[in-house]
């Protein structure tokens, strides 16, 4: 086979590529790259390291044990997705589950091979996705489940390039949620007084939280001398052997995620309420009551731990209850008006970052930009007071 490099440079790092034809004559190409910056007298390590590259990927494109001929792009697919079960969350991998199974469903009857995935294929697969009223956002996550198994299999020399780097990347749609008002939120408050997700929501209200972290909260978690509550745990919901579990972490969806946040009064009466209730509940219950989650917040009148779906399902039920009073929002968007609620309160973006536990500040700037009206406002006044428009 005639191969043949030559030497690149990409984001000023030295890039070896890589020219050659396959068995079937098709033309393919690969770029390697070398490590080295085009700052400085780099050209001459560069090019020996191409030499070396180039030795290697020929040495490589003959072995016996890496020929991948045969293999369907769907059966790489699946093995892929038993490859990376035991490196990330349950959750995540029922998630990634479900899109290689519908990947699979339209590839399955095309036959083909791994080796010959093309981008035009897999552009051709989200234009089948888009012509099903798909959004942008779900088209991104097909995408970054193909390229990402796609670029294991680049790694382990299965392919040579990674088509879908050469497709037009789904467009991520920019997410506005819907949020309560301060009125709005002491309005709901007085619905759920009696409910028993009055703690749930009350916590996720006040805090921000993601519906993973109000779940996971353990009493450990409140340190009522210093007045602080530590968010550290979480409770998620997947599905093993066809079957709805709660998994319990003692970790949070990120670092940031892991924050310490003040407990005021008001939150602490209602802890203390909270947790004479459950004393109360676990007299009357007897033998009968779930001791499994003794040490959580947020469970039932018999002590079993609120489930992650029931209380999606529980807060549509009041939002479609009280639908003449109150306007129908979801559990997750009490995060985002916590978040409004902050922002018009003149609380910083970067303050709120860290009350949410964001990873990074444009994630936070991203999602609530459009709710800063005070810096907007600062901003027409100034303009307004330096132009003139009429005489």
């Amino acid at each position: 086979m005639n191969i043949t490099a030559s030497l690149q440079t990409k984001n000023n790092i030295y890039q070896v590529v890589l020219n050659y034809k396959d068995i079937n004559g098709k033309r393919k190409q690969k770029w390697v790259s070398t490590g080295l910056s085009e700052k400085g007298n780099n050209k001459r390590l560069a090019n020996q390291k191409m030499q070396e590259i180039l030795a290697d990927f020929k040495e490589s494109i003959s072995s016996p044990t890496l020929k991948t001929d045969d293999k369907l792009f769907t059966t790489y697919l699946k093995e892929w997705l038993l490859s990376v079960k035991n490196t990330i969350e349950e959750n995540t991998y029922d998630s990634y589950k479900v899109i290689v199974n519908k990947i699979c469903d339209y590839f399955e009857d095309k036959n083909i091979l791994l080796n010959d995935l093309k981008p035009v294929e897999i552009q051709n697969f989200y234009t089948h996705l888009y012509s099903k009223e798909l959004t942008g956002n779900t088209v991104l996550h097909y995408h970054n489940v193909i390229r990402k198994a796609l670029q294991t299999a680049l790694k382990l020399d299965l392919i040579l390039s990674n088509p879908a780097d050469r497709v037009e990347r789904p467009k991520k749609e920019q997410f506005i949620g819907s949020f309560y008002s301060q009125s709005e939120l002491n309005t709901l408050f007085t619905f759920i007084k009696n409910d028993p997700l009055k703690i749930v929501i009350y916590l996720t209200s006040f805090y921000g939280l993601r519906r993973s972290e109000v779940l996971g909260l353990k009493w450990e978690a409140f340190n009522f001398e210093d007045k602080t509550i530590t968010i550290k745990h979480k409770a998620i919901e997947t599905r093993k052997d066809n079957k709805r579990v709660i998994l319990l972490k003692d970790k949070t969806k990120n670092q940031s995620s892991y924050r310490t946040l003040p407990l005021v009064d008001d939150i602490i009466v209602l802890l203390q309420e909270h947790k004479k209730q459950i004393d109360e509940n676990r007299k009357l219950c007897g033998n009968s009551y779930n001791k499994k989650y003794l040490d959580y917040i947020c469970v039932d009148s018999m002590g079993k731990l609120f489930r992650p779906e029931y209380v999606t399902d529980h807060f549509t039920l009041i939002m479609n209850k009280n639908k003449d009073v109150l306007r129908k929002i979801r559990f997750h968007d009490l995060r985002h008006s916590c978040a409004s609620l902050l922002l018009a309160k003149g609380i910083p973006m970067k303050e709120i970052q860290d009350w949410l536990g964001h990873s990074t500040y444009s994630t936070t700037a991203n999602i609530y930009a459009h709710l800063e009206k005070d810096t907007k406002n600062k901003s027409a006044n100034v303009l307004s007071n330096v132009l003139t428009f009429t005489e």
